[in-house]
């Protein structure tokens, strides 16, 4: 599985997102207010919001354009709305605070 840097931990403020494209696909990857990192598809399944514009609340963010909420660790639309984003696994280098996601499919770039 290949590792992709985002950045350092201690550029994402908490609540806060960055963004990065790998190919086709961009992707949100968000620092929660307890410390937990965690990086989705950056396009709501509704009407293709950047989720990365949303506002995060616990381990949730809402949708910038129909408040969509969107659960960050599972992808998945709460209810009563339906639907999903992907989620792509998240490391952190304890030493250097480096931010990597890995996406489980090969990425041309």
């Amino acid at each position: 599985m290949t590792k992709w840097l985002v950045g350092n931990l201690a550029d994402i403020d908490a609540k806060g997102s960055r963004k990065i494209r790998l190919g086709e696909t961009e992707i949100a990857v968000f620092r929660l207010s307890d410390g937990q990192v965690l990086a989705v598809e950056n396009r709501c399944p509704h009407k293709g919001g950047q989720l990365s514009e949303g506002m995060v609340c616990g381990t949730t963010v809402h949708c910038p354009l129909h408040d969509w909420k969107i659960d960050l660790a599972s992808g998945r639309v709460l209810e009563p709305d339906e639907g999903c984003v992907t989620t792509y696994p998240v490391e952190i280098d304890p030493q250097s605070g480096s931010v990597y996601i890995m996406p489980e499919e090969e990425v041309s770039v």
